[in-house]
């Protein structure tokens, strides 16, 4: 027996005993995504040159055998590859609607209304959402009606509840406004804490700061929009909530929105921009302040300003 045809097929051997198990767990990683297509025709090209060379010299012996053995093997490679490729061609075609237009059946919680309502619905799955959260005022507002009436290229939801207060927002956040990992949020907050704020200002500001922490840990790329509570030209008290509602905005780098401007906005004018940079094909997030805008405008001409009540959004 010649040794160094012996020592030649144990060198082939070595080399091709990885294959079977590299083919074995392609197929079942059902993925081509990791597989070099290259990498595999060049092991092949190796193994074809060994053979020629074989040839060329009449050397047709066990160790010719071997070369085709591993040949064979890292062949099925590209077998295994393909097949993985249309696999995944065909994962890809089932996810291809984009999220502007992909149908999905699933189960929907209205949380701000007295009890929660579960329904099997088919909506429309877009890119982004945008939440408001807020109270007994802004319960009443329809913010889906007012997302097709604007044509709005997101979806726009209305998680209020009635009479939500800093000290459970944050409970309430967790409960039924996290799952819609919403890429903005507006909050409404404080209406309900006036009492809390003339006490005891400083945990005011620690209740609203945990709650906005609350929502970075879910999303830290969150944008957040802080809006103002109600004020008359004589309530101090709202006045001082405010400044520290708007210290807290700038903070935690979040837009501040006075509610108090919402009767001169021009509800008209936001959608004009928003037809404008669609005609021009431009897909941009649009501004908190200018969804604001949308949202109270329509609040200060068809919802009567609530009092404080009883808070039951726990």
């Amino acid at each position: 027996m010649n040794l160094a045809h012996l020592f030649e097929a144990g060198m082939l051997v070595c080399f091709g005993f990885s294959w079977p198990i590299n083919v074995v767990k392609a197929y079942r990683a059902r993925t081509a995504k990791s597989t070099s297509l290259a990498f595999i025709f060049l092991i092949i090209t190796g193994y074809v040159a060994g053979i020629t060379a074989k040839i060329i010299n009449q050397q047709f012996n066990y160790v010719l055998a071997v070369y085709f053995l591993n040949l064979v093997i890292v062949f099925s490679n590209v077998v295994v590859y393909f097949r993985n490729s249309a696999l995944d061609k065909k994962a890809e075609a089932e996810i291809k609607p984009s999220a502007k237009t992909m149908i999905k059946k699933s189960n929907i919680v209205y949380s701000h209304e007295e009890h929660l309502v579960t329904e099997e619905t088919e909506k429309i799955v877009k890119e982004y959402s945008v939440t408001l959260l807020g109270g007994t005022y802004d319960k009443e507002i329809p913010a889906e009606k007012l997302a097709a009436d604007f044509e709005l290229d997101f979806n726009l939801f209305n998680r209020s509840t009635f009479a939500l207060s800093l000290k459970n927002a944050k409970e309430y956040f967790k409960k039924y406004v996290a799952s819609l990992k919403s890429e903005g949020i507006i909050l409404h907050l404080g209406t309900e804490d006036k009492e809390l704020f003339r006490t005891n200002p400083a945990q005011f500001d620690s209740l609203y700061l945990e709650l906005i922490s609350a929502i970075k840990n879910e999303n830290p790329k969150c944008r957040l929009a802080l809006v103002s509570v109600f004020e008359s030209n004589v309530d101090t008290l709202s006045t001082s909530m405010n400044n520290h509602i708007k210290a807290i905005a700038e903070s935690e780098q979040a837009e501040f929105v006075n509610i108090r401007n919402a009767k001169l906005w021009n509800p008209i004018a936001v959608k004009s921009s928003i037809e404008f940079a669609q005609n021009m094909g431009l897909k941009v997030k649009k501004p908190l302040f200018d969804v604001a805008k949308i949202l109270y405008s329509y609040a200060a001409e068809h919802v009567v300003e609530a009092e404080p009540l009883v808070n039951i959004a726990v």
